[in-house]
């Protein structure tokens, strides 16, 4: 169906059609301050409440310093088997620890278990020194990494997550950070582990997440607790297919009560949601007039098609595609032109943009005086 609206021409299609719906039980036993659910790859947000909240978020913080440095390994600055000192840094260190002294020597595999399972800062010290030279600049690169990933809501004062007044993000933000640690699939390894030992068995690491112990879906991430923040969680479960879905829950009021949740949510994302591709039948966008040029149409196109989640039952999608009647040389290829938006209801879940496939020059005197040349020469 095509619709005249002033100078754009609106193509409506319905490709997939539907309304999130969770069970109406999921936040029955959930008592937080906050708390989200996205599907990791897509980072679409499925429920929740306050998501955009500042709060103490404590020891989660480290999940950004836990990012940091699995961009340093994937960068090659250095590898799991590599030998790292412990400087005068660590003396002192508050907190959970391993009890480094200067001059100890551990490997970066070693310092990641015991920052990852046993939650250890003196093992974080080291990898973030190390990382990036100091404590004070690995603290300005993890506050600059979340303005790169967007994150307006989330500030940094250590890396280590300490109770204080400065630090804060929200349950979306974590959420973020999260999906970018699934990025990272060696990390996987880690956050699996919910008992370990390190400094040649002299040091024993507890998870303080214990779904990392009994939930099969678990792929990571991290929970923690201090009068402050209250109970948290980052979780992430893999369903099947491989689809992944994070639930962040922050200011929960019991242990219990926050594994529980999470595993719940995790549960019903898997059940009742799906990914499915936002794929629009190029075959519906005409080519588009152009005045001016040295040709009189060209052909357009979507620039990308893109991946969605919709309820498991549901196949449809409603599309709108909106395009200029006529375009006037002269026209860059791949240049925008229009847009191809997907909605859920009334909610937009992906945009792209509809690009020309081609270049049209203007037409000018000496391209007219070029054809007539070429049909002499053919008479």
């Amino acid at each position: 169906m095509r619709i005249f609206f002033r100078a754009a021409v609106i193509i409506s299609a319905v490709l997939f059609s539907s309304v999130f719906v969770l069970a109406a039980d999921k936040k029955e036993d959930l008592t937080a301050a906050s708390y989200i659910v996205i599907e990791a790859d897509t980072g679409m947000m499925i429920d929740g409440i306050d998501t955009d909240r500042r709060l103490d978020i404590g020891y989660l913080s480290k999940l950004m310093s836990i990012l940091l440095i699995a961009e340093d390994i994937d960068s090659d600055k250095y590898t799991f088997n590599d030998i790292l000192t412990a400087s005068d840094s660590v003396t002192g260190t508050k907190g959970s620890v391993i009890w480094l002294q200067s001059g100890d020597a551990l490997t970066v595999d070693e310092l990641l278990k015991s920052v990852i399972v046993g939650n250890a800062n003196d093992a974080l010290t080291v990898l973030a020194e190390n990382s990036s030279g100091s404590i004070s600049d690995f603290v300005n690169d993890m506050n600059a990494k979340a303005f790169d990933l967007g994150l307006r809501d989330t500030f940094f004062k250590t890396p280590y997550g300490y109770s204080d007044d400065a630090s804060y993000s929200t349950a979306h933000d974590m959420a973020v950070i999260c999906s970018e640690l699934a990025k990272h699939s060696f990390l996987q390894r880690y956050f699996t582990i919910w008992r370990d030992f390190v400094k040649n068995g002299q040091v024993e690491l507890v998870s303080e997440n214990d779904l990392a112990r009994n939930y099969d879906r678990h792929i990571g991430f991290k929970a923690c607790h201090s009068d402050r923040s209250g109970y948290c969680i980052a979780e992430g479960g893999r369903k099947g297919d491989g689809t992944a879905f994070i639930v962040v829950i922050l200011g929960a009021d019991t242990a219990d009560n926050t594994f529980k949740s999470a595993k719940k949510l995790i549960k019903q994302a898997c059940y009742n949601y799906k990914v499915s591709d936002t794929m629009f039948p190029e075959e519906m966008l005409k080519p588009v007039l152009v005045r001016s040029g040295t040709e009189s149409a060209v052909e357009i196109g979507i620039k990308e098609q893109g991946r969605t989640v919709v309820p498991r039952e549901q196949t449809e999608l409603r599309t709108k595609v909106v395009i200029p009647e006529f375009l006037t040389a002269p026209v860059r290829a791949d240049q925008p032109v229009g847009t191809a938006a997907f909605y859920n209801g009334d909610k937009l879940v992906f945009e792209a943009d509809i690009i020309t496939k081609s270049a049209v020059p203007r037409l000018d005197f000496t391209y007219v005086l070029e054809k007539l040349l070429v049909k002499l020469i053919e008479k």
